[in-house]
């Protein structure tokens, strides 16, 4: 069975940094685009960043650029994302996807998800 499963959230304080890491169960999603979104109670899910495999092309939301990096471990089938300067608005739960194509500021496509994890900001 195909999977993305996530790691690497937990709890931090404002400014301090996170790495969270997507791993692919096999090497199907060569073809993808892999992304995070994130999710608030009572929100729509948010997209956040999503990159090739070959990190050639790489896309983020307004709201975190600058302070998020996503990057990909084709060895490894792994994809991360890199939270610097943490704030509290940035608590959420963290998916990882896999998306045929990136449009209208989001990838889309995406027929793959993982569970989540969960990143929580204090102040």
């Amino acid at each position: 069975q195909v999977q993305l499963v996530e790691s690497g959230g937990g709890l931090v304080q404002a400014g301090g940094s996170l790495r969270l890491s997507c791993t692919a169960s096999e090497r199907s999603f060569s073809n993808y685009l892999m992304g995070w979104f994130r999710q608030t109670p009572g929100k729509e899910r948010e997209f956040v960043a999503a990159s090739s495999w070959s990190g050639g092309r790489t896309y983020y939301a307004d709201s975190v650029e600058g302070r998020f990096t996503i990057s990909t471990d084709n060895a490894k089938n792994t994809v991360y994302l890199q939270i610097n300067s943490l704030k509290p608005e940035d608590t959420a739960v963290y998916y990882c996807a896999a998306g045929t194509y990136y449009s209208r500021n989001s990838l889309r496509g995406t027929d793959y998800w993982g569970d989540g994890t969960l990143v929580t900001v204090s102040s």
